[in-house]
């Protein structure tokens, strides 16, 4: 046997029987095998990670199988895409699948894939949406754009990132996957890139999702029989967007689909971007090949917001409604701190809480004052006098949450298990009680008000560096107004 196509047809099927359908479908499916301009054989993947994968779990067992069936005791090699350029070659054939045949003067010959590619394209994929109006029947909220996004020393790394994809530039990074604490601007940062690559290319087919959302069109595609077009709404696209992929966790054939979309659009080399509120490693209820193909472009971390920037997202906010009528005149400083200290949530709830500020301040923002506005919120936003929260309870809380005692917080240890809850509720102290820090450091064994200024202002410091510490204060907050 010397003929390419029999050989590849005959060893990848012996192949798929020997690691699986998963494995060969994720990685072997969509490679062919062509013939370089030096008459050697290649089998080239779509993506560098494919490649890779290749070499290291299926290139020696590939070769073993091709000679003992190549008549001319030929090697095979693997390259991606990328390294043999987008120009079709004279054969391309795909993996567990004969060629089709074409006659041309009374002899019969392969038809190279591009050509099988070009016409299933142009009789199949449906013609792209019409600009700006397809965008907005996508349900995006018109207001995420990137001029309505604050930069902060948490997000200006993924803002760069997110303006680079938006400006459809020759990236080197597919897919892009945003990911950080709920409530941070993940959700703003998609919108704003479907916006901005809209605007750029009109004719480009630009669709965004909730992970919810393909979920449930995905089942409702099933049981009508429709998963079919379901498929090709998607993979016709020239920029996928998905939301909030942890929801896909644990559902089992909409992580199949999920990752069939995915090696789809990057095969055709199409733009992908995605978000979730944990790294794709950290994405534990995720099948293992879906998580590795979520991990093998670019991992984006969006961390939580420090106090400039979250005053900065309070003023911005309020900009907005002044433009909308909805308040004149601008908020004092000490308004807005008071405002940020008092909602150490997200991002949303700071908006809200903002939101909140400016109906029930109206025309009298500008003249309003701490007291004023901290009696206002406490009604407004949680309904009636706002709930004392104590140092004691504080303590208790904090001292639950990390399996401590909450004498092991007035202690004299300094071990970092204890040291770092222990600036953990020092924090919280001074963010919900109105003690002051000799106040605070009394209550805490009897120690100095450096001592808790230094705790206070090292939490402020970590926030927006340690995603783990931003969780913790801010399950720690919702524990205390419970």
């Amino acid at each position: 046997m010397t003929d390419p196509d029999r050989i590849w047809t005959e060893a990848a099927g012996r192949l798929k029987t020997e690691i699986g359908d998963g494995p060969f479908s994720s990685y072997i499916a969509p490679s062919a095998v062509r013939l370089d301009a030096s008459g050697n054989l290649i089998l080239v993947t779509p993506t560098a990670y494919a490649r890779d994968w290749v070499r290291k779990n299926a290139l020696r067992r590939m070769n073993e199988l091709w000679l003992g069936l190549d008549g001319l005791s030929r090697r095979l090699d693997v390259r991606c895409r990328a390294e043999v350029g987008s120009p079709a070659p004279a054969t391309a054939f795909p993996a567990g699948e004969a060629p089709r045949l074409a006659s041309v003067g009374g002899v019969t010959a392969p038809v190279p894939m591009s050509v099988q590619a070009a016409a299933m394209a142009a009789s199949s994929f449906a013609p792209a949406t019409d600009g700006a109006r397809a965008v907005r029947a996508a349900g995006l909220q018109e207001r995420l754009t990137f001029d309505s996004f604050v930069e902060g020393q948490g997000n200006a790394f993924a803002l760069a990132i997110a303006k680079q994809v938006a400006s459809w530039a020759d990236g080197h990074f597919n897919p892009v996957f945003f990911c950080g604490p709920y409530g941070y601007g993940k959700t703003h940062l998609l919108n704003a890139i479907a916006w901005e690559a809209q605007r750029l290319r009109p004719d480009a087919k630009v669709v965004y999702l909730t992970a919810e959302r393909f979920l449930s069109t995905f089942v409702r595609a099933m049981q009508d029989r429709s998963t079919a077009a379901f498929k090709e709404s998607l993979r016709s696209a020239d920029m996928l967007l998905l939301d909030d992929v942890q929801f896909v966790g644990g559902k089992t054939s909409t992580q199949e689909e999920l990752l069939s979309t995915l090696t789809a659009l990057i095969e055709d080399g199409k733009r992908i971007v995605l978000s979730a509120d944990r790294a794709p490693t950290a994405l534990t209820d995720v099948e293992p090949r879906l998580r590795s193909h979520l991990s093998a472009g670019l991992t984006c971390p969006v961390e939580a917001a420090d106090r400039n920037l979250k005053i900065a997202v309070a003023q911005s906010r309020l900009n907005a409604l002044a433009r909308l009528g909805v308040v004149s005149g601008e908020a004092r400083t000490d308004v807005l701190e008071h405002l940020v200290d008092r909602t150490p949530g997200s991002m949303r709830e700071l908006e809200g809480a903002v939101n909140t500020l400016a109906a029930v301040a109206g025309a009298r923002l500008s003249t309003l004052g701490v007291d004023e506005a901290q009696s206002l919120l406490g009604v407004a936003l949680r309904g009636g006098p706002e709930r004392r929260i104590t140092v004691d309870e504080i303590q208790k809380t904090v001292a639950d949450h990390f399996n401590l005692k909450q004498a092991d917080l007035l202690s004299e240890r300094r071990t970092r298990a204890i040291a770092r809850p222990r600036q953990i509720a020092m924090y919280l102290c001074k963010q919900h009680t109105t003690r002051s820090y000799p106040d605070i450091g009394r209550r805490f064994g009897g120690r100095d008000h450096t001592t808790v200024l230094h705790g206070v202002r090292k939490i402020e410091e970590l926030m927006p560096k340690e995603e783990q510490i931003a969780r913790d204060v801010e399950a720690l907050t919702r524990k205390l107004r419970g």
